[in-house]
């Protein structure tokens, strides 16, 4: 995509609207990503939106911080913010960061180093897209679909996904189970997490 920075707008969008359905009663409960139940879901997501703004920044520098305070500049403490109930607005404040971090149009085309690579920016936010719209199913289902969910994001990324994330291989150094069969009119959430090796119903 020459410019995936709309497609994660819309489906962080979507994931802020579940984020704000979960109560504390959750955070226990299984996701459909295994190593995650909810509590841990939320931190990843957080703390991985946090990362994506210090991907865009030039080597040794702040990510732009989007008019917050200089003590939210850092990663934040987040099992103690997911404990305090805070997942929402962490979650908000970290989406500000990136969006303020990668909004010049030039970083796009340099390269930025995310954890499956070194790779130009418009593919470090593209992957970041996907995952944002595969952690959103995972949190949707794993609260039992609190939510009807826009299946534009998922149908987007849908494309990317099956390009970035061959069939084969999977297991071990790639971090996602077998492809699964997507039931006959599946949603476009339900076939990205089916390819992504998600179970769905």
């Amino acid at each position: 995509m020459n410019d995936p920075r709309p497609l994660f707008e819309s489906a962080a969008d979507q994931l802020a609207r579940v984020l704000r359905t979960v109560t504390a009663d959750r955070l226990g409960d299984p996701t459909p990503c295994t190593e995650f139940d909810v509590r841990a879901l939320l931190i990843h997501v957080v703390g991985g939106t946090h990362d994506m703004a210090l991907a865009a920044a030039e080597p040794g520098a702040e990510p732009a911080d989007a008019g917050e305070p200089a003590d939210a500049a850092g990663p934040p403490d987040l099992s103690g913010l997911v404990d305090g109930g805070e997942w929402s607005a962490a979650y908000d404040r970290a989406r500000r960061r990136f969006t303020a971090a990668w909004a010049e149009d030039a970083r796009l085309g340099r390269p930025s180093t995310v954890p499956w690579g070194t790779v130009p920016g418009a593919a470090a936010v593209t992957g970041f897209a996907l995952e944002t719209a595969a952690h959103t199913w995972d949190l949707s289902r794993a609260l039992g679909h609190p939510l009807v969910l826009d299946q534009g994001p998922a149908s987007a990324i849908l494309p990317a996904a099956r390009q970035a994330v061959p069939a084969e291989p999977r297991g071990g150094p790639v971090p996602f189970a077998a492809v699964r069969e997507a039931r006959p009119g599946a949603e476009a959430y339900e076939r990205l997490a089916a390819w992504l090796g998600r179970e769905v119903p």
